[in-house]
């Protein structure tokens, strides 16, 4: 079993900033692709950004600039540093990671349990 948790929503005003993270555990070997989907009411889930085990990333057009990805792949954690925060990044915040949890059976993708972003105008 592999569990992914988010941390670090919250409320804040237009402009601001806020640091989201997520922790894998369970029976872990590695991790290959980790990012940040977000899903706003009444659509559908996009992804935010990603990086892979290797450190590149991919951003979503709409947050180029704003936001940044990281993570530590020794504490299997990644990382989402969000700024200058809009009303239009409103949404539930989804973890995703590609998981192996061994060389003998293929990657799991799993999900995190949503964080709520919600930005005031």
């Amino acid at each position: 079993q592999v569990h992914l948790v988010e941390s670090g929503g919250g409320l804040v005003q237009a402009g601001g900033s806020l640091r989201l993270s997520c922790a894998a555990s369970g029976s872990i070997f590695t991790i290959n692709t980790m990012g940040w989907y977000r899903q706003a009411p009444g659509k559908q889930r996009d992804l935010v950004a990603r990086i892979t085990r290797g450190g590149s990333t991919d951003y979503a057009d709409s947050v180029k600039g704003r936001f940044a990805i990281s993570r530590d792949n020794a504490k299997n954690t990644v990382s989402l540093q969000m700024n200058s925060l809009k009303p239009e990044d409103t949404a539930v915040y989804y973890c995703n990671a590609d998981i192996i949890t061994s060389i003998l059976l293929p990657p799991k993708n799993g999900w995190g349990q949503g964080t709520q972003v919600t930005v005031s105008s």
